[in-house]
């Protein structure tokens, strides 16, 4: 496990430092993710905003609290879980990454963050997450909720916290679909005792 926290750490190391697509001309941080190496789960958001550009972690500002809260209050620690992006640098006003960003970044830093980390489950929110883990063009509603194999791995799909945090119809999905996530990785976590 040592190992793995050490690769980890190094892997991060390195992304501080990248500038494989334009979004590292405005970054004030990269954010690469947080969590335990051991997690048995991650969570893939779609791409900083600005207190997490400030900050240098994810999910830290408005819509980071209201998501943690979220989280707890299904019995899904944030502590527990491995937290990152698609993209490792917020994009110019909060716009979606383009392709070429996405590309960039899970070649260089997600693709290798997945390997090391090895989760069995990973939760993808939002649509540019489900473009970026899944090459999904479709609309979000179509993937919502279900579970989708990539790689060895379950992921299943929901709404980002910004929105759920936004609409109330949306957040009450978004809250069975983290329950529904919970009870998975529950049950995954007994399978392997």
């Amino acid at each position: 496990m040592r190992k793995r926290e050490l690769q980890l750490k190094t892997l991060a190391e390195k992304a501080q430092g990248c500038s494989r697509c334009p979004l590292h001309r405005g970054r004030t941080h990269v954010v690469y993710g947080e969590g335990p190496a051991a997690a048995s789960a991650m969570l893939v958001g779609e791409a900083p905003g600005r207190a997490e550009d400030e900050g240098g972690r994810p999910f830290i500002g408005r819509t980071g609290s209201f998501f943690r809260k979220m989280l707890a209050s299904c019995d899904l620690p944030s502590e527990e879980l491995y937290i990152t992006s698609a993209v490792k640098c917020r994009p110019p006003g909060n716009r979606d990454p383009k392709k070429d960003e996405l590309t960039a970044c899970r070649s260089a830093w997600l693709e290798k963050q997945i390997e090391l980390i090895d989760p069995p489950l990973i939760l993808v929110l939002g649509k540019c997450a489900a473009v970026q883990m899944l090459d999904w063009r479709g609309s979000l509603k179509e993937l919502r909720g279900g579970f989708h194999s990539r790689q060895g791995r379950w992921l299943q799909v929901t709404y980002h916290p910004t929105a759920a945090m936004r609409f109330p119809k949306i957040r009450e999905d978004f809250r069975k679909d983290l329950q529904r996530f919970g009870r998975n990785l529950a049950h995954s976590q007994n399978s392997n005792r």
